[in-house]
């Protein structure tokens, strides 16, 4: 059992969590990720480890109530406890001092290009920051990227913050300035990171993207994460989560996370009843 000392929603369905994990929080690296079951018979979900504290023994993650499991996550409070948390996982970025670095992060994307920027900055690049939201509550740690990017340019699709328009349309916007760059990370929903691809391709920009695809048990063994890059099979948890985005297969990926769409729809469906039924109970008890 692993015990969250801090819960708070940061966004709408978007909720940061720092929970108690000693060994995680002193040996993870910017880029890989933990496996969190929230109860004994649980499904096992991958999240990104956005930053941690060796000091306190705690690992950071932040959850986008999605499906029913990421949903009944954000349920959770500081002093509640979830089932297990396992890892580091998956390879750590690959941090060079690449010149001028862009860290774009879609959504809750940015939890994930956050640590990772840090790191660039940290190795001495020169660190640009593209985040984007649907609007602006939907932008996260805009703080924290600010802290440490050398620039950063918040984006929102309906201009209410921010630069109006997709990351991508902010990354080609500089581009068309003139600007040298020299390495793009992408993190976010599987289009977007598609997109900055196609941006950064013609000018032959070292372009990595971090992975999302389902994952059973993140050790390889499963199979479940096969991911098509440069025409070859790879798993995700083993062999990324970045790849070369100038050679993922997008498509196959983005197929392969629509399997069991049906499936999930009818687990959050039957979770949201029930938890509709005890909210009931519960008003009947007080009434």
């Amino acid at each position: 059992m692993n015990k969250i000392v801090e819960a708070r929603f940061i966004a709408p369905d978007i909720k940061l969590f720092r929970i108690e994990a000693p060994k995680i929080a002193e040996k993870r690296k910017p880029g890989q990720f933990v496996v969190v079951r929230v109860d004994e018979y649980g499904e096992r979900i991958p999240l990104t480890i956005a930053d941690s504290d060796p000091n306190e023994g705690t690992v950071t993650i932040i959850v986008q109530g999605v499906g029913k499991t990421t949903k009944q996550l954000n349920l959770l409070e500081a002093g509640d406890y979830v089932r297990d948390i396992v890892g580091p996982l998956g390879k750590p970025s690959e941090i060079e001092n690449y010149g001028v670095a862009v860290s774009i992060g879609g959504g809750v994307g940015t939890a994930i290009a956050y640590p990772t920027a840090k790191a660039l900055k940290e190795a001495g690049n020169y660190v640009i920051g593209i985040i984007g939201g649907r609007s602006k509550e939907y932008v996260i740690l805009e703080d924290e990227m600010k802290k440490i990017c050398d620039e950063l340019y918040p984006t929102t699709d309906d201009g209410s913050y921010g630069f109006h328009g997709f990351v991508t349309h902010k990354l080609q916007q500089l581009l068309d300035e003139g600007r040298k760059i020299d390495f793009v990370l992408a993190i976010g929903p599987i289009p977007m990171m598609k997109a900055v691809a196609e941006v950064t391709r013609p000018y032959g920009i070292k372009t990595v993207v971090s992975l999302n695809p389902i994952m059973v048990d993140a050790t390889g063994m499963c199979g479940g994460c096969r991911v098509t890059v440069d025409n070859k099979t790879y798993f995700a948890c083993v062999d990324g989560p970045e790849f070369d985005a100038h050679k993922v297969d997008f498509d196959n990926l983005m197929k392969r996370n629509r399997m069991y769409i049906e499936h999930e729809k009818k687990a959050l469906e039957e979770f949201i009843c029930r938890i509709d039924l005890m909210a009931k109970k519960l008003e009947k008890q007080n009434a």
